[in-house]
């Protein structure tokens, strides 16, 4: 192994210039090869990150999620290319927004149906909130009846969110595009259907008692809230500011399991589910996925127009595959890691590499907004590989 002990260096300049704290990990053949952890949980009351942290992980819920449908599939309990309809019958006869010629909306019937696959491939027209299509207007407005249910006392569970989402109109007709948005969360509905269990238990069950990831969950217990990492909003100039805003789905008495974000886990945890998935999903003699389905999962499936969809700048080089970026290109992504490679993300700047063919993981965690996602990561992937022996 080379000096991967530069990582030392350029985790205390991301705390220098960004999050109040950070944490890394880097594992290969099974062994720890560096784990670091650097600067303030809590900059007020100065607790220092520490392995005992609790993150939001956001986005890289998606990767778990993917992981656990995957399982699934294993048991032959479902195709990728079934439509959705079969088991979320709410989804039978979607339609599109489309525009006229002079720009008018209208809706009119999807060329085909949405099929799981475009679940995990972000090609089932479904969208996050926003202003910059009809869909996610349209979801924002769904979004916020939910919360605002009096009968429900503002609750609702997966399949509620299942339910309401799939009476919006789509914004393309399905595995035309790829737009990133709340596919992930209805594959958490689909395998409550599947498993006959809820979301989080099942998770719980097949994923993290097996691998003994004590940390991981939708809901922080009240015996470790004390742990969670605080959240902060960095200002142009550098001020930090507590983020206490966005916290009300990982307390206590929460309903709604998000399957695209609302993980919460620390890094050792993470990093034992990385590393089962680049040591071909097996780790320390637990099986939780074949080595061939990883191999499906970390393969481009877009096509060239999606390709063009998935334009994100600091996500050069990569194709996107079952729920995970795949390196595709690495010259186009000035990147010196494999071909292969896959990972994602998290809103608040979390990020996890897995690259099989070197038996190779890596995990990194911080808490801030905005992330600078595209300023730390490539940095992180370039040092890790470039230690690496040959």
């Amino acid at each position: 192994m080379g000096n991967i002990s530069n990582l030392n260096t350029l985790l205390k300049s991301f705390v220098e210039k960004g999050p109040a704290g950070c944490a890394c990990s880097v594992s290969q053949h099974g062994n720890t090869l560096y784990e670091g952890y650097f600067g303030y949980a809590d900059l007020e009351n100065k607790l220092q990150i520490s392995p005992d942290t609790i993150y939001r992980i956001y986005s890289m819920s998606k990767v778990i999620t993917s992981t656990a449908a995957l399982m699934l599939y294993e048991r032959g309990l479902f195709l990728l290319n079934d439509p959705l309809e079969e088991y979320l019958p709410e989804f039978k006869n979607p339609m599109v927004y489309r525009y006229t010629p002079n720009g008018s909306l209208y809706t009119s019937p999807s060329t085909r149906p949405i099929l799981v696959k475009d679940l995990f491939c972000m090609s089932s027209g479904l969208t996050y909130p926003g202003d910059n299509v009809e869909t996610a207007r349209h979801i924002g407005r769904v979004m916020k009846d939910l919360s605002q249910n009096e009968a429900a006392g503002g609750k609702f569970d997966v399949q509620a969110f299942s339910k309401a989402i799939a009476k919006v109109p789509l914004a393309f007709d399905p595995g035309t595009h790829w737009m990133y948005g709340f596919s992930h969360d209805v594959l958490g509905a689909l395998i409550e259907v599947l498993s006959g269990k809820k979301f989080g238990e099942f998770l719980k069950d097949e994923i993290f008692e097996p691998l003994g990831m004590k940390d991981t969950f939708f809901r922080i217990p009240e015996d470790k809230k004390h742990r969670l990492c605080s959240l902060y909003n960095r200002s142009d100039d550098g001020i930090l500011t507590k983020n206490e805003n966005m916290d009300a789905d990982f307390m206590p008495g929460a309903v709604f399991e998000s399957g695209g974000g609302g993980l919460l886990s620390t890094l050792r945890d993470y990093t034992r589910f990385a590393h089962m998935l680049a040591r071909g999903g097996e780790l320390d003699g637990v099986k939780i996925l074949g080595a061939k389905t990883i191999q499906l999962m970390s393969t481009n499936h877009l096509s060239s127009q999606q390709l063009k969809d998935f334009d994100w700048p600091f996500q050069a080089g990569y194709g996107y595959g079952l729920g995970v970026r795949v390196m595709m290109d690495p010259p186009a992504g000035g990147c010196n890691g494999s071909l292969g490679e896959f990972g994602w993300c998290g809103m608040a700047g979390t990020w996890v590499l897995i690259d099989p063919k070197e038996e190779l993981s890596a995990v990194y965690m911080q808490q801030m907004l905005p992330n600078f996602e595209a300023y730390h990561q490539p940095r992180l992937r370039a040092l890790i590989y470039g230690a690496l022996d040959k």
